[in-house]
């Protein structure tokens, strides 16, 4: 691990991962080195994410009942001892830019301050930078014991109150968000099932008609709006496939709360 002055204070990696074997070792590499912990919460993986997870860090845990990802993240961050935390996806690197200005903001430790980084994605071999998927910033670093992740089982995100100050870090994670065309349909039916479900839990209804009507408008605004169609072939891809991720968020719900099986 690094030295550190007695000013200087300390930043931990924490990874919440599940049969990440094939992603975590590279994402891991861009880190090494030069922070101060690394956490690993994991979700019950059948692989040999932990083989490689152990590389790095004696600090791997398992919680294997699956909560959503905003608790998961709630349980990872109470393993973690640093004054400062950084969240990574195992899918997820860290360019040297953006190391650097990780580094800068960690030293300057300025008060109630947390910071968002830039994620560019490569989906369908290209780098998507429009579709509105790009400087795609996200809260990822912040002091260990001024916030957390909110509770949601998907889609989550770090509890930001009026009184703290954000600001965007320079550099980007590089973001390889989806083997194949099959791991983007497993993916999207995973987080439209959370939400849908999430949904559910709060009373809320849906129809068929909504579901028609969020997805040709979340299309016209990635490929059009947005100007997706910049981004080639990709971008239009992409933007169909996430008209369809929208409608069947909306028809799981529709399903969960409209129809019934017949009685036995």
């Amino acid at each position: 691990m690094p030295e550190h002055s007695r000013t200087t204070p300390t930043l931990a990696v924490a990874v919440i991962v599940k049969n990440e074997a094939d992603n975590l070792c590279a994402c891991l590499k861009t880190v090494e080195g030069w922070v101060d912990e690394i956490v690993i919460l994991d979700s019950g993986s059948t692989d040999a994410t932990e083989d490689v997870a152990r590389q790095f860090t004696d600090k791997f845990f398992v919680h294997d009942t699956w909560p959503g990802f905003g608790p998961q993240r709630r349980i990872a961050q109470e393993h973690v001892s640093s004054d400062f935390i950084l969240w990574l996806d195992a899918d997820e690197r860290v360019t040297p830019e953006l190391r650097a200005s990780i580094e800068g903001a960690v030293a300057a430790n300025a008060p109630s301050t947390v910071y968002r980084i830039s994620r560019l994605s490569w989906v369908f071999g290209r780098y998507i930078r429009h579709c509105g998927w790009y400087p795609d910033r996200v809260v990822r670093l912040y002091p260990t014991k001024l916030t957390r992740y909110d509770d949601s089982l998907v889609h989550e995100k770090v509890e930001v109150t009026e009184e703290m100050n954000v600001e965007n870090l320079a550099g980007d994670a590089i973001h390889y968000t989806y083997k194949d065309l099959h791991h983007y349909l497993v993916k999207s039916a995973g987080y439209a099932k959370a939400w849908a479900d999430q949904r559910n839990a709060r009373g809320k209804k849906t129809s068929l008609g909504q579901g028609i009507f969020h997805a040709l408008g979340c299309f016209l605004k990635m490929y059009i709006l947005k100007v997706g169609f910049l981004d080639g072939r990709q971008g239009f891809l992409l933007s169909l496939l996430s008209a369809h991720s929208t409608f069947v968020k909306y028809a799981d719900l529709w399903i969960i709360t409209k129809t019934e099986r017949p009685r036995d």
